[in-house]
């Protein structure tokens, strides 16, 4: 007796995360009734479909509340909701979640620490990140943003086979910024 009262509990737990109503909770007179094998039965007062699903150690599951009558389903809920679980994770999975990695140049640069910068910047498009360019003016340097101009541009013409420019270079402060982000093959 104790049992049945947890096992009670769980599916209220259940139903009140997804909305679905099970056995004792479905609260009307008449229920269209489709069996685990997808077989249709009808329309059965819900007493008889409680009886039904219980002959066949399933649970009655209200699967189309809004329907008039509301479509009942007979089905082993816990299995559902573990396929379900298993059906998110496997969704989760499959999903790419972009990063902004950000590379950082100063104005006046030298070649071989120029090359260092673009071939990480070309490392993390090939990864499928974007990529935050940023170039850090000090002092007088700032007077000359047109230096910051070219090398973004230099920059973006060696990774254009790669990526494509999502936002121009912009000067906020003392920092000019440009996005890059990966083309898709």
């Amino acid at each position: 007796m104790v049992k049945a009262g947890f096992k009670n509990i769980w599916r209220w737990i259940i139903i009140s995360k997804e909305g679905l109503r099970v056995n004792e909770e479905i609260r009307v007179r008449e229920v269209r009734l489709i069996t685990d094998k997808g077989e249709q039965l009808g329309i059965v007062p819900v007493k008889e479909a409680l009886k039904i699903a219980e002959e066949r150690g399933l649970d009655l599951v209200e699967v189309a509340p809004q329907a008039k009558p509301p479509v009942c389903k007979t089905m082993d809920i816990g299995k559902y909701k573990y396929e379900q679980s298993k059906r998110e994770r496997e969704a989760r999975k499959k999903q790419r979640i972009i990063n902004v990695k950000e590379v950082k140049l100063r104005p006046n640069i030298e070649e071989h620490d120029f090359e260092v910068k673009t071939k990480n910047a070309i490392r993390f498009l090939k990864d499928g990140d974007k990529v935050k360019v940023t170039i850090m003016f000090r002092g007088r340097e700032l007077s000359h943003p047109e230096l910051g101009r070219e090398l973004l541009s230099r920059v973006a013409e060696v990774v254009k086979e790669l990526a494509s420019v999502e936002k121009n270079p912009k000067l906020e402060g003392k920092n000019m910024t440009m996005i890059l982000t990966p083309k898709q093959n």
